[in-house]
C-alpha cells in the first residue's frame, strides 16, 4: 500500500522547513518553556543586569531561542541548555533563587550555574526531577547544606560538578552509584564527614566511561578511602585519565600503594598534593605509562627523587614543599629521551635539594623551573638548547660564584627571572643586550654594584618588577629608571645618591628605595602608587604637596629617618586608602592634623621623634581599625582622651611616651583588651593606677600573640612588618618580627601614687612591667609570683614598703629586678633568682638585708675568735656532764646492790655464802693449776 500524497507532501515540507529555520537559525521558541524562562529570570538576582538583559517579555525580545545563555534544539525548538555561569560574563555574580519553572524544560540536558552567589541556600531537590540532563554544574555557586539524593534520578548525567561550594554537606552519597553513565565527577571541598564508609566509591571507580574524579580537600581520611575500595577487586575504569584526591588527610603508604598498583594505566593526571604522604616516592608510577602531570607537592616525602620517573612522559612535575633532598645531577643525567622531550614545567621548590643547578640544555620543551628555596651551592652553564624557558627561579639557594652574560645565551624567551638571596655575582659587559625581555626581574642581594647596571635600561617596555635591592650599588640612579613603566621597582639597602623625580604623571605602582643616600625633596606621587617606601635617606623640605590629587590609592607611606621639616600635610585626606602612616625621627613639627582622622582605614600611625605638639585630635576616633600607634618622643600635651580605650577594639600597641601628657589614667584605657604594650612612661601622668589592668585580655592570656604583619593589597611585596622602638631592660631597642610576642607595661616617669594594684597578680602573659620613677606607696603586690612570664621588673625610686614577697624569687624567667630607693625591709627571700642580682639594684632601701646584701641582724656569725672560745666552752661543758653522770650512775648502782643487803639479813647471809662458795672454788682451781705446771717442767 503506497503512501498518499497528501501525506508524503506534508512531511516534505515539514522537513523542508526544519532544515531552513536549521540553516537560517530561525527557531522558534516553544510559549510554555519562553514563561518558564522569565519565571526563573524572577527568581534571580543581576545586579548589572549583564547576564539576563536579553530575556523579556517585549516584542522585540519575544524569541526565547535567541536570548543569551540560553540553547535551543534546531529542529523542535525546546530549550536545551541555559549557560548561566557567572564567571564567563561578569565579575558580578548572580544571586537570588533557582523558581521550580525549571521543571517545565523538559528537554533541558545542559545546566550550568557555576560562578554565581546563592547565598548559602540549600541546592533545589525538584533539580533531581530534570531527567533529560546530562551536564549539572553548580560549581562554585555558595551553596550549603546536604546533598539533595534526588539527584540520583538523573541517570543521564554524564557530567557533575558540585565543587568549590564550601559549606556543602555529603550526606549519604550512595545515590551516585545510580549515575553510571558520569564521565566527570566533581565534588571538591564537600565536606564528607557525613558519609564515613564512602561505599559509593568503589562503584564510581568501575564506571565504564569515567574519564574524570575530583576529590579535592573533602576530608577524606586513610580509613575511609579504604573502606570506599574494601570491594574493589579489580583496577579502576580503564578510561578513567584524571584522578585528584589533594588537600585531603591521606596518609598511608597503604593507600598510596593502592592508588598506584589498581588505578588505569591509562591515568594521565595525578593530583596528591597537600596530604600527609611521607617516606620515599615509590618507584611504581613508572607503571602509568601514559602519566603527564604528577602533583605531589605540599606532602611530606623524604630521600631523592626516583629515577624510576625519568622512565616517563611526564609534562608536569611538581614535588615541591616536601623534605626531599640529595643531588639533582644523577635524575637528570639518567633521564630518558621522552622525558627530555615533554618536560614542560619542573617544580622543586622548598625541599633540601643540593649540589649544582644542572644542566637541561637538553631538555628542549623546558618552559618553567622552579628550583627556589633549596640548599644548591653552584650553578652550571646551560647550553642554547633551552629556549623555550619562561620561567627560571633558584632563588633562597646558597648559590655563589660569577654568571656572566654567556649563561643567558640562548635564553630569548626568558619572561622571569629570580636569582634573588643567594650569593651570586653578576659581572655584564656595560655595553651588554640580553636577548631575552623580561617582565620580572628579582635580583636581591646578588652583586651587581657598584655601577648602576645599564642592561636594565634595554628592558624598558617590558619589564614590570624590578628588585636589585642590595645588589651593591653605590652608583647615581639614572634619570631613565623612572620612565619605564614599571608596576614594582625595589632598589632598598644600597648606597643609591642622587634625587627621585616628580612621579605624579607616572604609572608605576610601588616604590622602595629605602636605605640609601638618596637627597633632595620628597616627590609628590601619582594616583596609581600603592607604596612608596623612602626610610633611611637624606631627604630634605617639606612634604605640603605630596598627593596633587583629589584621590591617591596610596596604602603604604614610609618616609621615616630623614631630615623632613614641617608639618604634615594636608592633602593627607585625599589618601582615603592609607594603611600606614610612617614618618618617624624627622624634624616634623606642629600639630597633628584633624584630616588624619578621615582616614578610615588607617592600621598603623608612627611619629616618633619628631616635635609635633598641641592635643590628640579627637578626628582620631575616626580611624576604628588602628593596632598601633607611636607618637612618643614629642611634645604633645593635654590629657589622656577615653576614647583612647574606646574606640580601638584592635590596637595591640600604644606609646605616649616622652610627651607632656598629664591628668589621670582614664578608667576608659582598660577597654583596649588586645593590647600588648603599653607605654606611657616619662609623661606628667597623675593620680593611682587603675584597678583594671586585669581586663587587658592578652596580658592575661600568656598564650596570646599577635602578627606584626600588615597585609598590602599589592603585587610583588609581602605586605608590611611593623615594627616599633621600646624600652627594654633599660635600653630602647627596635623590634621587628619578634614585636607580636613582646608584652609590656611601662609607666615609668610620672607622678602616680597609690599602691599598685592587685589587679596586676593576672596578667600572667606580662614580660616586663616598668613602675619606677613615681610615688607609689604600699607593698609590692602578693601575687606577683603569678605573672610567671615576667623577665623585667623595675619597681624603683618609689615609696615601697614592707618584706619583699616570696612570689618574686619564684619567676624562673626574670632576669632584671631594680628595687633602688624603696623603703623595702626585712631579709630578701632566700631564693637563687634573687640572691643572684647585683646587690647596687636593691640599693637605697635602708631596712633591706639578707643575700646580695650584708646578713640580717639575727642571722649574723660572731667573730672567729669568739668561735674558738665556743669551742672550748662547749667541750669543758661536756666533760662536766660526763662527769656528772658517771657519778650519778656509780651511786645508784652501789645502793642498789648494798641497800637491799643491808635492809634483808636473809639476802645479806645468802650473798656472803656465794661469795665463799667462789672464792673457795678459784682456790683450789689455781692450786691444781700450779701443781700441774710444776710437774709438767
Amino acid at each position: 500500500m503506497g503512501v498518499p500524497t497528501w501525506l508524503f507532501v506534508l512531511i516534505s515540507a515539514c522537513m523542508i522547513t526544519c532544515y531552513l529555520r536549521s540553516v537560517l537559525g530561525e527557531t522558534r521558541c516553544i510559549e510554555r518553556e519562553r514563561e518558564a524562562l522569565l519565571k526563573l529570570k524572577e527568581g534571580f538576582t543581576d545586579k548589572d543586569d549583564r547576564m539576563l538583559s536579553t530575556w523579556g517579555s517585549e516584542a522585540d525580545k519575544n524569541e526565547c531561542c535567541q536570548w543569551k545563555h540560553v540553547a535551543c534544539d534546531n529542529v523542535t525548538g525546546h530549550v536545551t541548555a541555559l549557560q548561566l555561569g557567572g564567571l564567563t560574563t561578569s565579575t558580578v555574580p548572580m544571586g537570588g533563587k533557582i523558581s521550580p519553572a525549571l521543571l517545565e524544560l523538559h528537554h533541558l540536558n545542559h545546566l550550568v550555574l557555576s560562578y554565581n552567589d546563592f547565598g548559602g541556600t540549600r541546592i533545589p531537590e525538584f533539580i533531581g526531577s530534570i531527567r533529560a540532563l546530562q551536564l549539572l554544574d553548580l560549581s562554585y555557586s555558595n551553596f550549603s547544606g546536604v546533598v539533595p539524593p534526588q539527584l540520583g534520578n538523573l541517570t543521564q548525567l554524564q557530567t557533575l560538578d558540585l565543587g568549590g561550594n564550601y559549606g556543602i554537606r555529603s550526606g549519604n552519597l550512595y545515590w551516585l552509584s545510580h549515575l553510571s553513565s558520569l564521565s566527570r565527577l566533581v565534588l571538591d571541598h564537600m565536606n564528607t564527614s557525613e558519609d564515613a564508609n564512602l561505599l559509593w566509591l568503589h562503584q564510581v571507580l568501575s564506571f565504564p566511561s569515567l574519564d574524570t574524579l575530583s576529590i579535592v580537600s573533602c576530608g577524606i581520611t586513610d580509613i575511609t578511602f579504604e573502606r570506599g575500595l574494601a570491594r574493589v577487586n579489580s583496577s579502576t575504569s580503564s578510561s578513567l585519565t584524571t584522578l585528584d584526591l589533594s588537600s585531603n588527610k591521606l596518609t598511608s603508604s597503604t593507600t598510596l600503594q593502592w592508588l598506584l598498583f589498581n588505578t588505569s594505566a591509562s591515568l594521565a593526571y595525578i593530583g596528591l598534593s597537600g596530604n600527609q604522604f611521607s617516606g620515599p616516592i615509590p618507584d611504581a608510577f613508572e607503571k602509568l605509562f601514559f602519566l603527564e602531570s604528577l602533583y605531589l607537592h605540599d606532602n611530606m616525602f623524604e630521600g631523592q627523587i626516583p629515577k624510576s620517573l625519568g622512565n616517563l612522559s611526564l609534562v608536569d612535575l611538581d614535588l615541591s614543599h616536601n623534605d626531599m633532598g640529595g643531588p639533582l645531577e644523577d635524575l637528570f643525567a639518567s633521564a630518558s629521551s621522552k622525558l627530555m622531550s615533554s618536560l614542560y614545567s619542573l617544580t622543586l621548590s622548598h625541599n633540601h635539594f643540593t649540589g649544582s643547578v644542572p644542566n637541561l640544555g637538553k631538555f628542549q620543551a623546558l618552559t618553567w623551573l622552579f628550583l627556589d628555596n633549596n640548599k644548591l651551592i653552584t650553578v652550571e652553564t646551560p647550553t642554547a638548547g633551552l629556549s623555550k624557558l619562561e620561567h627560571l627561579d633558584v632563588s633562597h639557594n646558597s648559590l655563589q660564584g660569577t654568571l656572566s652574560e654567556t649563561y643567558f645565551i640562548g635564553l630569548s624567551n626568558l619572561r622571569y627571572l629570580d636569582l634573588s638571596f643567594n650569593r651570586l655575582k653578576l659581572e655584564f659587559s656595560k655595553n651588554w643586550i640580553p636577548s631575552f625581555k623580561s617582565r620580572l626581574i628579582y635580583l636581591a642581594n646578588c652583586k651587581i654594584g657598584p655601577s648602576f647596571p645599564e642592561w636594565v635600561q634595554t628592558q624598558r617596555g617590558y619589564v614590570v618588577n624590578l628588585d636589585i635591592s642590595n645588589a651593591g650599588i653605590s652608583d647615581e640612579a639614572p634619570q631613565w629608571l623612572w620612565n619605564m613603566s614599571l608596576g614594582y621597582l625595589n632598589l632598598s639597602h644600597n648606597q643609591i645618591t642622587g634625587t627621585i623625580p616628580d612621579l605624579s604623571s607616572t604609572s608605576i605602582g610601588i616604590v622602595d628605595a629605602g636605605y640609601n643616600n638618596l637627597s633632595g625633596t620628597v616627590p609628590s606621587i601619582s594616583p596609581l602608587i600603592w607604596v612608596l617606601q623612602l626610610s633611611q635617606n637624606m631627604f630634605c623640605g617639606t612634604i605640603n604637596s605630596l598627593c596633587p590629587y583629589a584621590y591617591c590609592r596610596i596604602s603604604w607611606l614610609d618616609l621615616s629617618n630623614n631630615q623632613l621639616t614641617g608639618t604634615l600635610p594636608s592633602d593627607l585626606r585625599n589618601m582615603q586608602a592609607l594603611e600606614i602612616l610612617n614618618v618617624n625621627y624627622n624634624n616634623l613639627s606642629g600639630e597633628i592634623p584633624h584630616s588624619l582622622g578621615s582616614l578610615s582605614k588607617l592600621k598603623t600611625i608612627h611619629l616618633r621623634g619628631n616635635g609635633f605638639y598641641g592635643e590628640l585630635p579627637s578626628t582620631l576616633q575616626g580611624c576604628p581599625l588602628l593596632q598601633q600607634i607611636d607618637i612618643g618622643g614629642n611634645k604633645l600635651t593635654g590629657t589622656l582622651p577615653p576614647w583612647l580605650g574606646e574606640k580601638y577594639t584592635d590596637l595591640a600597641f600604644l606609646s605616649l611616651r616622652q610627651n607632656r601628657f598629664y591628668g589621670v589614667i582614664p578608667l576608659e584605657i582598660c577597654d583596649l583588651t588586645q593590647i600588648q604594650v603599653l607605654d606611657l612612661s616619662r609623661n606628667n601622668l597623675t593620680g593611682k593606677i587603675p584597678e583594671c589592668f586585669d581586663r587587658f585580655t592578652a596580658l592575661v592570656d600568656k598564650n596570646k600573640t599577635t602578627t606584626t604583619k600588615i597585609e598590602v593589597r599589592t603585587v610583588a611585596t609581602d605586605g608590611y612588618i611593623d615594627y616599633a622602638f621600646v624600652q627594654w631592660k633599660g635600653e630602647e631597642s627596635m623590634y621587628t618580627n619578634t614585636l607580636g610576642l613582646l608584652k609590656l607595661i611601662d609607666l615609668s616617669s610620672n607622678r602616680l601614687v597609690g599602691s599598685i594594684p592587685e589587679s596586676f597578680s593576672s596578667l600572667k602573659g606580662l614580660i616586663s612591667l616598668n613602675l619606677s620613677r613615681n610615688s607609689l606607696t604600699g607593698r609590692i603586690i602578693r601575687g606577683i609570683g603569678n605573672m610567671d612570664m615576667l623577665e623585667a621588673v623595675d619597681l624603683s625610686r618609689n615609696q615601697l614598703s614592707g618584706e619583699i614577697p616570696l612570689g618574686l624569687g619564684q619567676l624562673h624567667f626574670l632576669a632584671v629586678l631594680v628595687l633602688v630607693n624603696n623603703n623595702l625591709t626585712g631579709e630578701i627571700p632566700s631564693s637563687p633568682t634573687l640572691q643572684g642580682f647585683d646587690p647596687s639594684l636593691y640599693a637605697g632601701n635602708v631596712g633591706l638585708c639578707g643575700l646580695p646584701l650584708p646578713l640580717c641582724p639575727q642571722d649574723s656569725l660572731a667573730p672567729s675568735s669568739h668561735t674558738n672560745n665556743e669551742e672550748t666552752d662547749d667541750g669543758l661543758s661536756f666533760m662536766q656532764d660526763f662527769a656528772i653522770s658517771l657519778a650519778f650512775g656509780f651511786i645508784f648502782g652501789f645502793w642498789a646492790v648494798v641497800g637491799p643487803l643491808l635492809l634483808k639479813r636473809s639476802w645479806r647471809i645468802a650473798f656472803f655464802n656465794f661469795w665463799n662458795v667462789v672464792g673457795d672454788w678459784l682456790y683450789v682451781t689455781i692450786a691444781v693449776f700450779f701443781k700441774n705446771f710444776t710437774r709438767g717442767c
